[in-house]
């Protein structure tokens, strides 16, 4: 309920900002209309993410209605998710792009990546306990990422704490030759 309620008080705000405010900017100094602006600083302060690390506002406002959705082995509904469901979801939803539906698969659709070269909607792979491929999860900028987390449900996390740093296996950036073979038109 808070959550809507903050939500809804977002899109008030752009509203009214889009309607009265006007920034100026700094390289040009002219005025400028930027609802974007406010969205951006509001999910970087609700996320813990930079706001210059926020250029995908879809991908923030999809990640921001999935938080707190219980975890759910096999499960795809808001009712309950696993992390290969919830990014597949994301991939659907906000790249319309099709991907594979557990994170062993989605590693063979990638160009593998260090942490040093993640970007903004690339994937992050771990190995929890395992010697193959057993969790996934979305990069969202300063190293934090989203997934489905089996104690916490859906939530963002850092790269850096002790658990998933000691876990961390690859990132990953889907192949172009994927894109084209899996997007749905």
């Amino acid at each position: 309920m808070i959550k809507k309620f903050l939500f809804s008080s977002l899109i008030a705000i752009c509203t009214l900002s889009t309607a009265f405010a006007q920034t100026k900017t700094k390289e040009t100094g002219k005025e400028l209309t930027d609802p974007d602006n406010l969205a951006s600083q509001y999910f970087s302060q609700v996320m813990g993410v930079a706001v210059d690390a926020t250029s995908n506002l879809k991908l923030y406002k999809f990640v921001y209605e999935w938080i707190g959705t219980p975890y759910s082995f096999g499960g795809n509904t808001k009712k309950g998710i696993d992390c290969s469901a919830f990014t597949k979801a994301i991939y659907d939803k906000v790249f319309n792009t099709t991907i594979r539906r557990n994170s062993r698969d989605i590693f063979s659709m990638v160009d593998p990546l260090s942490k040093e070269d993640l970007k903004e909607g690339d994937l992050v792979f771990f190995k929890i306990k395992s010697r193959s491929i057993s969790h996934i999860g979305i990069y969202l900028g300063d190293n934090r990422f989203a997934h489905a987390s089996s104690s916490r449900g859906v939530v963002i996390s850092n790269l850096n704490e002790p658990y998933y740093s000691r876990y961390f296996y690859k990132g990953g950036r889907i192949l172009e030759s994927f894109k084209k073979d899996f997007t749905v038109e």
